[in-house]
């Protein structure tokens, strides 16, 4: 896995500790050595004093384990060889480390968590944004004013701190997040903060479209309701071979996590045509431009 180091509003953590990837990596195993072996959940929640819905969770990656029930799967599917069972034996106890964001877990709503570890570790991140410029192409003082409209002033200096503390991985060294961000045009008229604000937070997307792991385009009004439908689209691919991919759809103080193979191809059609019917992303700058103009 990729390290990264994240500073948290109260300490420094570093990716390649996030439980998330051995999470994702031991449960694909796990599904494959039971369906190798001909077994149910059933059995093999039974096998750990457990039930079907705690393999099924094991299984996708959402939760941790027991080393002792680890070893019991793989016996119960047949892995005696010494070598695979201490490969996946450690993948279940890297699936038991804390997450990156773990010193503000308090600050972090349990429904984000899943994508904050997921956006850290991956090869490439898509995003269709309708109201707000994307958390990771913000500026300090934009995020600071979208995050005081929703959480108290206590907290906001530490969740800016979070937030800015992510847009690392748009510099990670030796391989940069691939990041592809769809905005509405509206999210650009949006006034946050005021003008001064405005004009820095175009001015920064400008610059970050120079880089060659950044691409920016900007769909036409009310395109969300046509295409995209509810709200925010973000999907998220991993470097590691073999994983699905993950859907991420921010909702009002929620999210949903669409994992069957069927909704997850849907998503990225829905991104597919965001794509081909906003404006090409040579026309980015130029839009951009002419926006700040008006600020």
């Amino acid at each position: 896995m990729a390290s990264v180091t994240i500073p948290g509003s109260r300490h420094a953590t570093s990716v390649q500790g996030d439980p998330l990837v051995p999470r994702m990596l031991l449960g694909l195993r796990l599904r494959e050595l039971r369906e190798a072996a001909g077994l149910s959940r059933e059995d093999a929640g039974a096998a750990i004093r457990g039930s079907s819905s705690k393999i099924s969770r094991l299984e996708l990656g959402r939760i941790g384990c027991k080393r002792r029930d680890i070893a019991d799967l793989l016996s119960l599917y047949g892995v005696s060889d010494e070598a695979p069972r201490a490969t996946l034996l450690a993948l279940a106890d890297q699936a038991n480390g804390r997450a990156w964001w773990h010193a503000d877990r308090d600050i972090v709503p349990e429904w984000v968590r899943p994508y904050l570890s997921a956006e850290q570790t991956a090869r490439l991140v898509r995003c269709f944004e309708s109201q707000f410029v994307p958390g990771l192409l913000q500026t300090e003082d934009y995020a600071r004013e979208v995050i005081r409209r929703v959480v108290p002033e206590h907290e906001v200096d530490r969740r800016v701190d979070l937030r800015m503390g992510r847009q690392r991985v748009l510099r990670r060294r030796p391989r940069p997040l691939n990041l592809w961000a769809v905005l509405d045009e509206s999210a650009l008229w949006r006034p946050i903060g005021g003008p001064r604000t405005m004009r820095a937070q175009l001015q920064h997307i400008i610059d970050l479209c120079g880089r060659p792991n950044v691409t920016v385009q900007i769909a036409p009004y009310g395109i969300c309701g046509r295409v995209a439908g509810d709200g925010p689209v973000t999907l998220v691919r991993f470097p590691q071979q073999g994983l699905p991919d993950m859907v991420y759809l921010e909702r009002h103080n929620s999210a949903v996590y669409p994992f069957r193979r069927a909704e997850i191809e849907h998503h990225w059609h829905t991104f597919n045509t965001l794509v081909t019917e906003a404006a090409p992303p040579e026309q980015t700058v130029p839009i951009l431009r002419r926006t700040l103009d008006t600020y």
